[in-house]
């Protein structure tokens, strides 16, 4: 039998539910994966409360887009893996589970330099992270101004801007800040005087700047600091981003993406999975729960205080 996390309505984290089902069978054109661990992100516990659009719950509906493990079975005509490959799996339905069906374009073979949890923790973090700065345009020599250095996105967003040859200065609690060192960014912590510690911290100023803050500090540090809107960008932001002239991406629903952004997230996925490959991409797990406490890893996940990622592990 399979596990798997369903929930029947909208609600706090008390609405998932472990249940068991038989191992689904692949689809036409996909595959199953057995998931050895499955990435948790902020966005699933805004779907899950229905604050990210409301689900059909005619039927009990699944949980989470990342995960990492191992390919057990194939539909005919697929050909691109095989079982006992494994696999990173992104953009995926109810990857809270211990099987997962997915189709080949949403899996990347996974290096053997990344543990399955590490694997797990690269989808929506390393997608986003990655779509965002080629959407605005990062190039070598640039400084980016990053809000929220020490979490999943932050985290991969350092990575990226340094392998495009960028300067980064990150914002984050005093306590990360050897960490976002260790990546190669200027930590700068938040609170009053930022925007005067930003300055110091770069005199040349800023290109561009990302926000996974959504503070009001770190938009108005943000647009007081980068000469042009079109190079600012929030990813938590969504409300008034249009009425403040930034950029703003929807973080993590297929369904609402263009195919360009599906196309640069897919992407990024690869290019983490590369770059950690060489030893130059970092994930760091901050938490492991077992599947069936998926409610109390959206608790740890929603206290907003999450360094690296939380992974759930069947």
């Amino acid at each position: 039998m399979a596990q798997f996390i369903r929930y029947t309505e909208h609600g706090g984290p008390e609405v998932l539910t472990p249940v068991e089902g038989p191992v689904p069978d692949p689809p036409a054109g996909g595959v199953v994966v057995e998931v050895r661990a499955a990435g948790v992100n902020p966005v699933d516990s805004k779907i899950r409360s229905g604050r990210r659009g409301t689900r059909d719950f005619s039927r009990p509906q699944g949980l989470g887009a990342d995960a990492a493990g191992v390919v057990v079975a194939v539909a005919d005509g697929v050909d691109a893996v095989r079982p006992g490959d494994e696999v990173i799996v992104h953009g995926a339905s109810g990857a809270y589970a211990s099987h997962v069906v997915a189709t080949p374009d949403q899996l990347v073979p996974k290096p053997a330099e990344l543990s399955f949890e590490q694997g797990a923790a690269l989808g929506i973090p390393a997608g986003t992270a990655y779509q965002v700065l080629r959407s605005l345009g990062l190039r070598e020599g640039e400084r980016l101004l990053l809000h929220a250095g020490s979490g999943g996105v932050g985290q991969a967003a350092i990575q990226f801007a340094r392998a495009f040859g960028a300067r980064v200065v990150a914002t984050a609690s005093p306590a990360n800040h050897d960490r976002l060192r260790e990546l190669g960014a200027v930590p700068v912590a938040y609170g009053p005087g930022l925007v005067d510690r930003l300055r110091e911290a770069a005199p040349d100023g800023y290109d561009v700047a990302l926000d996974g803050a959504g503070t009001d500090e770190a938009i108005e540090a943000s647009l007081e600091l980068v000469p042009d809107r079109d190079r600012v960008a929030t990813i938590v932001r969504m409300a008034d981003a249009a009425d403040l002239g930034i950029r703003t991406w929807s973080g993590a629903i297929p369904s609402t993406m263009g195919p360009e952004e599906v196309r640069l997230r897919a992407e990024g996925v690869a290019e983490a999975a590369r770059l950690a490959a060489e030893g130059r991409f970092e994930v760091e797990i901050s938490g492991r729960y077992p599947l069936a406490e998926a409610a109390d890893a959206q608790r740890e996940s929603e206290d907003g205080h999450v360094r690296g990622k939380l992974v759930l592990v069947p």
